[in-house]
């Protein structure tokens, strides 16, 4: 496709009555879908035997979002972009120097080691992309900087090779990070790139038809990406919520997993950090402590999460009386 700048977002493209219909309706669907959560029992995935294997990998989120964010930065950096595949560095030694220091952060990361402070980097290089390359950038980077907040909360354990103790406080505060996070990353998306953008959006759907996957049954390119752009808005609605959050996970991953057979080996790499999302979403969701405090859905007694040191990795997590004050770090 042409130039993205050639294509400005048009927040009056926002008023028109196909988008604010759709609007309405991944806003009335996200109530729905919590409304319906508040009544069904968590993990909602429980009777599916691989599912009921990710308890045990609870305690290693924090590592997994690190090695997730981490290869994703590294590979932006060996790309010579800053953060996003759109913001590429000139072809020299100064643009060289300025992907040192994400290089470093991504090794940080990676190796899980100084986790808190590459998290600080992170959050602080927003601002600076969103002053040199306008606000828009900063939304789509927000899946980011929710990580790296949820890693400055709960930095995965270097002693423990990366496992980490939870206590729900802690846990609520970093997941919230992460969900808004992600969330906002994923609205942006559906607003900058179709519902306030239609012309982007018809421009790729010309270029690369079978993106158009109603096209055989005689949905046009504007009203696909109208309904495309509509259930890219309700996954962040729903994941901001975390409501039933495996279902989420596993919904939302598939439009992203699709494109991969288009893109190959880019579109991974650059839905990188939304898949650990997705994947802490749905390993947090695999137990009803955690899904709860992920979701916000309080069950009838609240109740502090740690881990069992003595159970090692077969028993994962115990659940103990809630402590007043803050967990153990």
């Amino acid at each position: 496709m042409s130039d993205p700048d050639a294509y400005p977002v048009d927040l009056s493209a926002l008023l028109r009555p196909g988008v604010l219909v759709g609007v309405t309706v991944a806003v009335l669907v996200a109530v729905g879908w919590r409304v319906l959560a508040a009544r069904l029992p968590v993990p909602e995935l429980r009777a599916l035997t691989p599912t009921r294997h990710l308890s045990g990998l609870v305690p290693w989120v924090p590592r997994l979002l690190a090695a997730h964010l981490g290869v994703s930065l590294l590979v932006l950096a060996f790309d010579r972009a800053i953060l996003d595949p759109g913001i590429h560095v000139p072809d020299d030694v100064g643009g060289t120097l300025l992907l040192v220091p994400q290089a470093v952060v991504g090794v940080l990361l990676v190796a899980g080691v100084l986790v808190r402070p590459a998290a600080v980097a992170i959050v602080l290089a927003g601002p600076l992309v969103a002053v040199l390359h306008g606000p828009e950038v900063l939304a789509t980077l927000a899946v980011l900087v929710g990580i790296a907040v949820f890693l400055f909360i709960l930095p995965p354990r270097l002693r423990d090779g990366g496992r980490r103790d939870m206590d729900a406080a802690a846990l609520r505060r970093a997941t919230l990070a992460l969900k808004l996070g992600a969330g906002t990353t994923l609205i942006s998306l559906a607003v900058v790139e179709k519902l306030a953008n239609p012309e982007m959006a018809r421009t790729m759907l010309d270029q690369v038809p079978v993106l158009n996957l109603l096209g055989p049954f005689g949905v046009s390119p504007d009203l696909f990406a109208l309904i495309a752009g509509t259930v890219e808005l309700l996954f962040g609605l729903l994941v901001i919520s975390a409501a039933l959050p495996q279902v989420v996970a596993v919904v939302a991953a598939i439009p992203f997993t699709a494109t991969l057979a288009l893109f190959g080996a880019t579109e991974l790499l650059g839905h990188l950090p939304v898949y650990g999302v997705l994947l802490a979403l749905l390993v947090l969701g695999s137990r009803e402590d955690t899904s709860r405090t992920l979701s916000g859905l309080r069950s009838s007694g609240d109740t502090e999460i740690q881990t069992s040191r003595s159970s090692g990795w077969r028993h994962g997590l115990s659940i103990g009386t809630l402590e007043r004050g803050h967990g153990r770090e």
